[in-house]
């Protein structure tokens, strides 16, 4: 791999990590804290959304964005010509 095709991979790779960590956030701390007393007008499975983001949800997003990054590096490893045969 030259030294271009590296920096463009890990440039492209940080961005992935960068979005998938700002939505995270986003989830965690914004739903969760933030904007906990605006979502819990609403209910989910009979409680306020507001408290399942910050006891369930940020959870459930961080195991889905680990998927996420899982398929995106894939792509991005055939992409580049270093993933595994």
């Amino acid at each position: 791999m030259s030294n271009k095709s590296l920096q463009a991979y890990w440039k492209k790779n940080l961005r992935y990590l960068a979005i998938l960590l700002g939505v995270w956030f986003l989830v965690s701390y914004g739903c969760g804290i933030l904007f906990a007393e605006s979502l819990n007008a609403f209910k989910l499975g009979g409680f306020p959304l507001g408290f399942w983001f910050a006891q369930q949800g940020s959870i459930y997003v961080f195991v889905v964005l680990i998927f996420v990054y899982v398929i995106l590096m894939n792509r991005l490893d055939k992409e580049f010509d270093v993933d595994e045969k």
